[in-house]
């Protein structure tokens, strides 16, 4: 069984003047865009919340300062 729910938004007129004409071009009603763009913004950061962090470890330190080109430069060039 689906229960729907009324419900009022206040939104931008640009921006339901856009959901208008995309409603009408899809041949949708504006209610199943709006379920829709909610429906994938829930899923996106369901992802987003789902993501392993990422490893750390520690490098063991610098091997030269950046900030000195000419060290820098040696570094890279073995000399």
């Amino acid at each position: 069984m689906v229960f729907h729910m009324k419900t009022t938004l206040n939104i931008d007129d640009t921006v339901m003047a856009q959901l208008k004409r995309e409603a009408a071009r899809q041949g949708r009603t504006m209610s199943e865009l709006v379920e829709t763009a909610l429906r994938g913004l829930f899923r996106a950061q369901r992802k987003r919340a789902d993501l392993d962090p990422l490893p750390s470890f520690r490098g063991g330190g610098t091997l030269v300062d950046i900030a000195d080109r000419d060290a820098l430069y040696q570094a890279m060039e073995g000399r």
